[in-house]
């Protein structure tokens, strides 16, 4: 709550949102604080995203647009997406192609400011990797330090070159700080990831339906990942 407070706009800001506990926590917090913003899915016709996020959107009473795609649509967004990150690779034009759709439609209600849920999976433990490790906060860690690579890199060109600005309070040092103190162990189980953050939204009253929907990552949740096959 702390991390999102000093991160709110006072102007109007759009959140990045999948319908996941990681967006859905993010708008209950940004709700609960007063702020003054419009949640945002975008996805290929059937998008388990964007199903979610209007059922959340729904209970929740946050404000959301939404915009389903085509292929036509799809491949142009894609191809924006490989020019501006400079590389075909899939996972990376995946997320960046849905980043670039969000803002497309953002800049109608003329929001270029989203909160986003970067950082959670790595303070929280939500990969695969972190259940098949021996050591759930070492590879928090490990992949925290890889970060930069992966996904900072991508989002920082995705941003500059769409005018936009990113807030991740995941990844604010105070919380990272604080969980990364929390024992791994509790944190992941055999059935579970990210126990905490779930637990948290609980409490903070979301649904647990919503609190406890599996994870999916975005280029998988919007459809941008068949829409590639086709295409």
């Amino acid at each position: 709550t702390e991390a999102v407070a000093i991160r709110l706009p006072a102007e109007k800001f759009g959140i990045m949102f999948s319908g996941g506990v990681d967006s859905s926590t993010l708008a209950l917090i940004a709700k609960k604080l007063r702020g003054k913003f419009i949640c945002y899915s975008v996805g290929m016709d059937g998008s388990k995203d964007l199903i979610e996020a209007k059922k959340v959107a729904k209970k929740m009473k946050f404000k959301l647009h939404y915009e389903t795609l085509d292929l036509a649509e799809a491949e142009k967004i894609i191809k924006k997406a490989v020019k501006i990150i400079g590389e075909a690779n899939v996972v990376n034009v995946g997320v960046a192609a849905v980043e670039i759709a969000v803002i497309e439609l953002a800049k109608k209600d003329k929001i270029n400011t989203f909160f986003g849920g970067l950082g959670s999976e790595e303070i929280f433990a939500g990969y695969q990797r972190h259940e098949n490790s021996k050591d759930a906060n070492q590879e928090c860690w490990n992949g925290l330090k890889n970060m930069w690579g992966r996904d900072l890199v991508r989002d920082y060109k995705v941003a500059t070159s769409t005018n936009a600005t990113f807030l991740i309070p995941f990844l604010d040092k105070d919380l990272i700080v604080e969980t990364m103190n929390i024992p791994g162990k509790l944190k992941i189980s055999k059935t579970e990831k990210k126990i905490i953050l779930r637990e948290i939204s609980l409490a903070l009253g979301l649904p647990k339906q919503f609190a406890y929907r599996k994870k999916l990552a975005a280029q998988y949740g919007s459809g941008f990942d068949k829409a590639m096959q086709k295409l």
